[in-house]
């Protein structure tokens, strides 16, 4: 199989033609399955690093080899895992058509990650975030599963509705700028729409469901009703832009929030401080002793760190 089609095909630019016969050959044998891979690894590591003129070289160059690639690979390759400390999983699920590849992103803690899906549809991935999505979007659906939180500029299609999955409520959009919250080791779930129009249904409980307008979210209740908050603070969602942005937050929440972007464990020892509240922001490129000593400047605590461990006490 030539480079060019399969890029294309990586593009979601192939023909039905195209994606018919690509399927074909990978299930000719696993050798081609692995080349398949191989060839997939390659132009995900340039999209990442954002090297579209790389790709575009490649492609015009048909007589490029695997083999012909030798440092330069290496080098996206240790880029990627340096700069973005991503998680990359490739698996292959049936289909009705053949076997459609899908792709799984894992984002560690302190990490964040943007990404562009086949359709256009641009996404921003939070520390400790999964999301799995074809690498290709099939001619009647667009649909992901998130574990964690994420920014959804869905690129509009009104033939193909997008669908976001998470383990306690689904979204449906069409084209929209929507923040989902669903971390499976957390009770609290939350969407928030910016722009568009978002149908939230619950998947517990009473299984509500509800049409999501601009300035607003939509908070997961124990029974699995949905209950709409108006918004009128954007700043929580400035994560994307390295901010950690809070309002009239409870100290150990805040404490939680900076246990997953700086990939610590913080042990509240002091039970003074609980009752105090917060409004502020740190720039996460300050560090988290920067954000814990300005917090000192409002109340009395220590704070030690066991580096070895990765702990903190707060005392």
């Amino acid at each position: 199989m030539d480079r060019e089609t399969l890029y294309k095909f990586f593009e979601g630019a192939a023909s039905y033609e195209e994606e018919v016969r690509i399927r074909q050959w990978m299930e000719h044998s696993p050798e081609n399955r692995r080349k398949f891979l191989k060839e997939r690894k390659i132009f995900d590591s340039m999209l990442l690093l954002g090297d579209e003129k790389t790709i575009e070289e490649k492609m015009r160059h048909k007589s490029w080899s695997l083999s012909s690639l030798g440092t330069e690979l290496i080098k996206i390759a240790a880029a990627v895992a340096v700069t973005l400390g991503l998680s990359l999983l490739y698996q292959f699920v049936s289909d009705k058509n053949g076997v459609v590849p899908m792709q799984s992103i894992y984002v560690p803690t302190g990490q964040r990650v943007n990404i562009t899906l086949s359709d256009g549809t641009n996404v921003w991935l939070n520390a400790r975030t999964k999301i799995v999505y074809p690498a290709v979007f099939d001619k009647s659906v667009r649909q992901v599963a998130v574990d964690g939180e994420a920014y959804f500029d869905v690129a509009k299609d009104k033939k193909r509705p997008f669908i976001v999955e998470t383990g306690k409520c689904n979204m449906e959009v069409l084209g929209t700028k929507f923040n989902v919250e669903g971390y499976s080791d957390k009770d609290d779930f939350e969407v928030t729409l910016m722009e568009g129009s978002v149908r939230v249904a619950s998947r517990i409980g009473l299984g509500d469901t509800l049409m999501l307008k601009p300035d607003s979210k939509a908070c997961l209740q124990k029974d699995g009703r949905l209950k709409v908050i108006p918004v009128d603070d954007y700043n929580p969602y400035r994560w994307k832009e390295g901010l950690i942005c809070f309002r009239n937050e409870s100290f150990l929440s805040i404490m939680s929030d900076l246990e997953k972007y700086f990939g610590v464990s913080i042990v509240v020892e002091n039970k003074n401080v609980l009752k105090y509240y917060f409004t502020g922001k740190f720039r996460q490129a300050d560090g988290i002793d920067y954000a814990l000593r300005v917090l000192q400047r409002d109340i009395r605590f220590k704070y030690e760190r066991d580096d070895e461990n990765q702990i903190i006490y707060i005392r």
